[in-house]
């Protein structure tokens, strides 16, 4: 192939190869088109590199695995070199073998420009029926494997024809294939439809994420095998060209997956996760609570609760000590990242919820909790977020006319500290100086803080009570006080809109996520981010931090959850599955699973450290905007946009996990068939949405909501 041949002795000439370029002239001379003496693939075994080297023959031999070897028969120039995210310069043989060079072009790049072709672009659908057929009329045990390449095939064949200006093909292309593609691609088709000339691909986003990110395949080597075969004796560079440049093939010895098992995890924008990503070790324990005494007032307990109380609550008190003590195997160390010291109040806090634990309600599917709704009413503002305190003592509102609305759902009014002035006058060493420094006058139950310029789709309380985030359309988050409902600090990071953020359980840290495709990590007092944690290929929709705050979890529109480790910033696992946008997210209590809610109306359940799907929970009929464990993680509440909430047994959805080293390596999970025996109950509101879902410290189920009358 003339045209390769001489991109390749550019590069060499380069790269001062003098050398191997006089060999390989001599050689191309005496053998015409046959290039196979003269390269060597050299495929290391770890996957995920492929270099390739000009190779002087005779001196050296195709090195690495026996992969590398091209197989008799096929087509000498394309050894096998899976898995390959190549180094640009290096892959040049196996990037340039579609490409057309220009004789006196001094630059290769120009020559790996993605969708040039050499292809006759009216073979185009005979190429892809002809695939379409061999994978039809495959065994049941590989057809379910190799149907997942029908997807990014169509894709990038579309788009090489647009690219190359074959409009008419592209159209004929598409409307005689579209129709095979899986359901829970259609939005991406409707947006690949409206591309019909290249100039309509140059800034288009989900373009540019097809043309850069490898769509992962995870495939058998049995199936893999075959469909090899196939494309070499067919001679169908074309095909075999797209899967070498644009897909990522992450080959498992053993068994191929069935249908099910593939449908569960595939759906994203990038197809699966590498097994690889999430192979890394996560430290999901809880960190050891701080000891200190806690005085449990027997006397009022008793005079206060029935007989049955009293019973649970020594098993409890001696659970508050010894949970202290033992430090949990799986937990990070304390130290790993700076966490605040507690304050005086902090503790105070801390002995109030250990008090309310006695008292708390143990669930169970014997034992529901009672679930109160508040319902905003008349909320023409558009409620777009809402957030409850920790001791379920102030809820607050974020609204589409950019206000902030912060209620008190106990008796007690909110009020603000006093003007520095009166301040002054007080006396700071009396008992109650933390109640006189609050100014009466402005006790009322509502609270509105203005500030934002545009729609307010997040909202955050600091666990100490202090503070509140708001994050907008405008691209700010902004810190309040809630002792004196004013703004503290905006912080300017994202460019585009935020679409959500949220306080670390310690306080300090906040995670916040937007348009910009970035989730990034702050701390209160810094007005630089500490860490982004880049990866999505769309929006970042929904950010959750993990009860020990050492690692995040980001939801987005590329139907991906990944888990970022806050120590240094690496992306810990990558989940896929879900096939709609991700719009909630919640860690049990335990820290050892997450749940997550989308578009799709399904919520999975994935053990973080095996790095795996463990459940989905079908029932809801629309998007899952909430998501919460109740205190001691026996219950999951899910809240959808059909106006229900249901309620989930956690317990058994997690025990006996089948999470064996195959399991694990090969991605082989076995969803129970039915969630219905894992529904406890489902409850509907008259005709309210419901965007938020909390528990009181005494297991209570509070729900949030703004009516809607249509």
């Amino acid at each position: 192939d003339r045209q390769t041949l001489v991109a390749v002795l550019q590069f060499l000439r380069r790269s001062n190869l003098r050398e191997s370029e006089e060999i390989l002239r001599r050689e191309a001379r005496l053998l015409g088109d046959d290039l196979g003496g003269s390269v060597a693939t050299v495929a290391t075994s770890s996957p995920g590199v492929a270099a390739v080297a000009a190779v002087p023959p005779g001196k050296g031999e195709a090195r690495g695995t026996a992969e590398s070897v091209p197989p008799p028969g096929g087509n000498p120039r394309t050894g096998e070199s899976v898995c390959c995210s190549q180094p640009r310069g290096l892959s040049v043989m196996l990037a340039c073998k579609g490409a057309v060079v220009v004789e006196d072009q001094p630059d290769v790049s120009a020559v790996l420009s993605a969708y040039n072709q050499q292809g006759d672009p009216t073979l185009y659908e005979e190429y892809y029926s002809g695939l379409k057929h061999f994978i039809e009329c495959s065994l049941d045990c590989h057809r379910a494997e190799l149907s997942q390449l029908f997807y990014p095939l169509f894709v990038h064949m579309y788009l090489e024809l647009v690219y190359n200006q074959h409009e008419s093909e592209a159209k004929s292309f598409f409307e005689r294939f579209h129709g095979d593609q899986e359901c829970y691609y259609q939005d991406d088709l409707r947006v690949l439809s409206s591309l019909t000339k290249k100039e309509h691909m140059k800034g288009n986003e989900t373009m540019l994420d097809f043309r850069t990110s490898k769509f992962v395949l995870r495939i058998s080597r049995d199936s893999y095998q075959l469909l090899k075969r196939h494309l070499q004796e067919k001679q169908n560079n074309q095909i075999w060209n797209i899967v070498q440049e644009h897909l990522y093939i992450d080959i498992f010895d053993g068994m191929p997956r069935s249908k099910q098992q593939i449908d569960a995890m595939v759906g994203s924008l990038a197809g699966e996760a590498k097994r690889e990503a999430n192979k890394a070790k996560v430290f999901f324990g809880l960190l050891k609570e701080p000891e200190f005494d806690v005085p449990l007032d027997d006397e009022d307990e008793e005079g206060e609760n029935e007989e049955g109380k009293p019973k649970k609550k020594k098993p409890k008190k001696d659970n508050v000590g010894s949970k202290s003590k033992k430090q949990d195997p799986n937990a990070p160390p304390q130290n790993r990242i700076p966490l605040p010291e507690l304050k005086d109040s902090d503790k105070l806090d801390k002995v109030m919820n250990m008090k309310e634990a006695a008292r708390r309600v143990r669930l169970g599917p014997e034992c529901l909790p009672s679930i109160c709704f508040y319902t905003f009413l008349n909320a023409y503002q558009g409620l777009t977020a809402v957030d409850i305190t920790d001791d379920s003592s102030m809820i607050v509102g974020g609204f589409a006319d950019s206000t902030v609305r912060v209620w008190s759902v106990t008796p007690k009014k909110l009020r603000s500290v006093k003007t520095a002035a009166d301040l002054s006058l007080i006396d700071k060493e009396s008992d109650d100086v933390l109640e006189r420094i609050m100014d009466e006058k402005t006790a009322s139950e509502l609270k509105i803080l203005y500030g934002h310029s545009g729609p307010v789709y997040g909202t955050s309380f600091s666990p100490d009570r202090n503070y509140l985030l708001s994050c907008s359309e405008d691209g700010t988050v902004r810190l309040w006080s809630l002792q004196t409902f004013t703004c503290l600090v905006g912080y300017k990071g994202h460019n585009y809109p935020v679409w959500d953020t949220q306080f670390s359980p310690y306080g300090y840290y906040f995670v916040s996520g937007g348009h910009d495709r970035v989730a990034r990590l702050w701390a209160t007092d810094h007005y630089q981010p500490l860490r982004i944690f880049a990866g999505h290929l769309a929006d970042v929709t929904c950010t959750r931090f993990h009860p020990n705050s050492n690692y995040i979890a980001t939801g987005s529109a590329d139907r991906t959850i990944r888990l970022w480790d806050v120590l240094n910033g690496n992306c810990v696992r990558i989940f896929t599955g879900h096939k709609g946008p991700i719009h909630s997210l919640a860690f049990s209590p335990n820290g050892r699973f997450l749940a997550t809610g989308a578009t799709d109306g399904r919520v999975l359940l994935w053990d973080i450290g095996h790095g795996l799907m463990v459940g989905e929970l079908k029932g809801h009929t629309d998007t899952i905007y909430a998501l919460r464990f109740s205190r001691d993680g026996e219950i999951l509440a899910s809240g959808s946009m059909d106006n229900t909430v249901r309620l989930w047994d956690a317990v058994k959805a997690f025990e006996d996990l089948e999470t064996d080293d195959f399991t694990t390596a090969t991605g082989h999970i076995n969803l129970p068939e039915n969630s219905q025996d894992l529904l406890l109950g489902t409850y509907m509101t008259k005709s309210t949405p419901v965007v938020h879902l909390h528990f009181t410290r005494r297991n209570l189920l509070l729900a949030a909501g703004a009516y809607s009358s249509q």
